[in-house]
């Protein structure tokens, strides 16, 4: 996905927050509204970084200020109502052929609803200020798969919004042909 990083929204009390790297765009807006262009995979993002500039050019977008980001969905998610977790996968109506980019770094781990069971729709770290109670790096992300596992079984993120909660690692890449750095 292509994004834009924001910088620590009003209401962040945490000097640790620099800029929010969400996987819901409430926060951080996703390049486009890119629903309409039916160009998305199974997991309602994008299978390459050519299928995100294929969409902005035909949306007439520019992706000059745009991060690109890779995102990892563990295979579970948590029902916080019932407190388990259970498998899920993209939906099959869209074709999923994810192109993994061979060089990424590891920014940190972001708890996002899915009440739709469509797109990434609420990142409460962000949204719902729960920075403010869970741990998170400079991002705006919880710094381990297992930190952020454990918030979810302990209760940290009942209330803030309806799930089911899927946890993202979140990764920065460079966009393919650029020589810059890996975040833009």
């Amino acid at each position: 996905m292509a994004k834009s990083s924001v910088n620590k929204p009003p209401g962040f009390e945490l000097a640790c927050v620099e800029d929010v790297y969400s996987v819901s765009s409430c926060v951080n807006d996703d390049f486009a509204d890119y629903i309409d262009s039916w160009k998305h995979n199974g997991f309602w993002l994008f299978d390459s970084p050519e299928v995100i500039r294929e969409v902005a050019c035909e949306m007439s977008v520019s992706l000059d200020e745009a991060m690109l980001f890779y995102y990892e969905a563990y295979e579970l998610e948590f029902d916080e109502k019932h407190m388990k977790w259970s498998a899920f996968g993209p939906e099959t109506g869209f074709m999923t052929n994810i192109v993994a980019p061979l060089n990424k770094r590891l920014e940190g781990f972001d708890p996002v609803t899915f009440y739709a069971r469509s797109s990434p729709e609420c990142s409460p770290l962000s949204c719902c200020s729960l920075a403010n109670d869970v741990p998170t790096n400079e991002h705006c992300l919880v710094r381990t798969f297992e930190e952020a596992k454990k918030a979810l079984e302990e209760g940290k993120f009942s209330g803030a919004e309806p799930g089911p909660y899927r946890i993202f690692a979140v990764y920065t890449v460079e966009w393919p042909g650029s020589t810059g750095s890996v975040t833009r």
